[in-house]
């Protein structure tokens, strides 16, 4: 298996990435708009889910044309992308136009720790054409646009009758601009606690880090109700903040929250 990037250091580096191509130049006569690519996590109840990520193809002109992107791959464990903590998949200009979807190509090596037992991964129609990510969005020129993709564990893995497991994934793609966050600190810090903010059928969930800190980023405009979930071992009963409101564009803190 590749050796894995540190995380702690994706918010600094990589900034220099090769600039897109494409094999039709109608779709760059418009300019170059800028765009950002963040990958994230909502959790799973796995020791660990490395994700081998290759490429990432965006469709324009409803699906006619393609450009390929000189990303950051690299195999990631998806359950450290927790607390505010992302992987800076790209960051650089592209065509402007109309694109229709983000594809996210995964190579081989994708795996899932279980019980300290590694099994792969079988994501045969991912590593042929790409997770398909709808998204519909005018690039304009000069315009900075930044996508966080939200890929969500627990409803991408499914176990198998014969032991193993398949990935067939569930990601969701926010504008950065057009969403807001909520971020807090749960104590006490050293417990493993899930904390997710709910509002109709949108559920968004993450871990709080060593530290307590957690931050629940993309998170459409609305009022949610938060919970937050330590160990259930420990035997501490969820506690629910209610009508958590979430402006575009600001992070609402709810600062340190006791169990």
């Amino acid at each position: 298996m590749k050796t894995l990037l540190k995380l702690s250091l994706v918010a600094i580096l990589f900034m220099g990435l090769a600039s897109c191509s494409s094999e039709d130049d109608t779709i760059s006569s418009e300019g170059k708009a800028k765009l950002a690519l963040r990958l994230t996590d909502a959790p799973g109840d796995y020791q660990a889910v490395y994700i081998d990520v290759k490429d990432v193809v965006i469709k324009y002109n409803g699906g006619q044309q393609d450009v390929t992107l000189g990303i950051n791959s690299g195999i990631y464990n998806l359950l450290e992308l927790t607390a505010g903590v992302n992987v800076l998949l790209y960051n650089d200009e592209i065509p402007a136009g109309e694109i229709s979807q983000i594809r996210l190509v995964l190579g081989e090596e994708n795996t899932l720790v279980v019980d300290g037992q590694t099994f792969p991964l079988q994501t045969p129609s991912a590593q042929q054409s790409g997770l398909k990510i709808q998204v519909h969005e005018t690039l304009e020129p000069g315009i900075l646009y930044e996508y966080l993709l939200d890929f969500d564990v627990d409803k991408s893995i499914v176990a198998q009758g014969n032991g193993g497991y398949s990935l067939k994934p569930v990601i969701r793609a926010t504008t950065v601009a057009e969403s807001g966050a909520i971020s807090g600190k749960v104590l006490p810090a050293n417990m493993l606690t899930m904390v997710s903010a709910i509002n109709g059928d949108l559920e968004i969930s993450s871990y709080t880090n060593l530290q307590g800190d957690f931050l629940l980023s993309g998170v459409p405009e609305g009022n949610y109700t938060v919970t937050i979930q330590a160990d259930l071992g420990l035997g501490i009963p969820p506690l629910v903040v209610e009508n958590v409101a979430v402006v575009k564009g600001e992070i609402t803190h709810l600062g340190e929250i006791n169990l």
